[in-house]
């Protein structure tokens, strides 16, 4: 008699499911904010001029970076659709084409901003001192731009195929390389000379090259070479670079947009009020990062998650992964909204001894508290949005928000200058709710269903078992 049984089906809706794909994810993700909040910390003991450099610098840096997220993101869609489709060597082209793309890119924007960086933040009139400091660390990340695309390829192909540990334990290790070398380097420890503001950018491109590195020697390791052809889908392919770029180009544009209007309105707005409101948005802008890390590991893979399931027709299965992150972001930055309201000033005195810069910096993180919920709203909805391949609609509403950021922080400081450099995040706040309540409209009207990404060409079915 056969005792043998078959094993259980995984609930895909459980959140047993979602947290073990999402966990490391998130880990890795609160890491590296983490890390990059400890480095902001040591730059924040070099002065209040430098404090007030390294973020707009970094921001700016990842304007140009946000173009390749989003081929990235349009990665993880198909990865995550041929996926669930059967279609393993799918994956691997796709992973190829978009590496492809995302090196060419990173040296063509190295190329045209270096000489340009000057001009860039002199445009927004902050202090001589400040700007030098933010030329030097803003060159430095634009090499660090050309080995983000192995760590994002890595990233998204790894989710896409339900394997987010292999990526985590990469993030790790090069995030404590990152620490290491930051602190080497910005203080002159180990042997090292002291770089200070220039340390902290090379200490994070060394552990950004450590990270993409090991992400790499994976992927082309013997598994994944037996099992997704790793070795042998090298082929450029530009159908399938056009199919990345039918996705990944609106999310790229949606995320270089609005990262550039919120770097222009805040480090250009806030900048006129002097570097003690720039640095005490910087410092603020590290604690929001710090809160929203886990919300964006969170969009990551409910964006894979769903990915999977309209790749196997189970659109009601997207549909309750998706309440399910819901409910759990929205706890999650209640808690977070609460905490800046009532330990902000406790908050920015890790950050700086002056009075006016914790002031500002705490009355920030009340606007922040404000907007938890709905940063919650219109993250989780756009991962599954992504999922789906609606990123066309998500870039169109990202060009709204941005515009009332824009035209609401200008119209705020004209109208209402006693606010001060707390107009720019008054309409930031505005923006924001308006974005969740948008993207759950959208998700919730159901045209992400009628999205089929592989409907104009047949690929054969890769038979294999799971």
């Amino acid at each position: 008699m056969n005792t043998q049984t078959k094993p259980l089906a995984v609930d895909e809706t459980s959140l047993r499911f979602m947290l073990k794909l999402a966990g490391p994810i998130v880990i890795t993700t609160v890491s590296f904010t983490l890390l990059q909040f400890v480095d902001r910390i040591m730059v924040s003991r070099l002065g209040t001029a430098a404090l007030a450099a390294v973020l707009p610098a970094g921001f700016t840096a990842s304007i140009p970076a946000a173009c390749v997220m989003g081929i990235f993101a349009g990665l993880g869609t198909y990865v995550s659709q041929c996926y669930g489709k059967k279609q393993k060597k799918e994956c691997t082209s796709y992973f190829w084409q978009a590496v492809y793309m995302g090196t060419a890119f990173s040296l063509l924007i190295l190329g045209i901003c270096w000489p340009l960086a000057p001009a860039i933040f002199r445009s927004f009139g902050h202090e001589p001192e400040v700007v030098g400091l933010e030329v030097i660390y803003f060159r430095i990340m634009l090499f660090g731009n050309i080995s983000v695309v192995f760590v994002w390829a890595g990233v998204q192909f790894f989710m896409g195929i339900h394997r987010p540990l292999l990526s985590m334990y990469a993030a790790l290790i090069a995030q404590v390389v990152n620490l290491v070398m930051n602190y080497a380097l910005i203080f002159g420890k180990f042997g090292f000379p002291a770089m200070g503001i220039a340390g902290s950018a090379w200490g994070t491109v060394i552990g950004i090259t450590v990270g993409g590195g090991i992400r790499m020697a994976t992927f082309l390791g013997g598994g994944f070479r037996a099992e997704y052809a790793s070795m042998s889908m090298l082929k450029p392919d530009l159908r399938k670079m056009a199919d990345l770029l039918k996705v990944g180009l609106p999310a790229g544009i949606e995320l270089a947009f609005s990262a550039g209007v919120w770097g222009a309105i805040l480090f250009w707005l806030v900048g006129r009020f002097g570097k003690e409101a720039q640095a005490a948005t910087s410092a603020a802008l590290a604690c929001t990062n710090l809160s929203t890390m886990p919300i964006e590991g969170l969009k990551t893979a409910i964006t894979v998650a769903v990915g999977k399931s309209i790749g196997a027709d189970k659109d009601q299965t997207a549909i309750k992964q998706t309440r399910l992150c819901l409910r759990a972001a929205l706890i999650y930055m209640g808690v977070v909204g609460l905490s800046f309201l009532l330990f902000g000033r406790i908050f920015m005195r890790m950050w700086s001894s002056d009075n006016m810069v914790i002031q500002i910096g705490a009355e920030v993180l009340v606007f922040a508290a404000i907007y938890q919920l709905f940063y919650a709203s219109r993250t989780v909805y756009s991962g599954a949005l992504r999922g789906a391949g609606d990123t066309v609609w998500l870039a169109i509403f990202a060009l709204g928000a941005a515009a009332i950021l824009a035209l609401g922080g200008f119209v705020i400081i004209k109208v209402f200058p006693n606010y001060g450099s707390l107009g720019p995040w008054a309409a930031a706040t505005i923006s924001i709710i308006a974005a969740g309540l948008a993207n759950r409209i959208r998700f919730k009207s159901g045209k992400w269903k009628q999205i089929d990404l592989f409907s104009r060409r047949p690929v054969e079915l890769e038979m294999t078992e799971e």
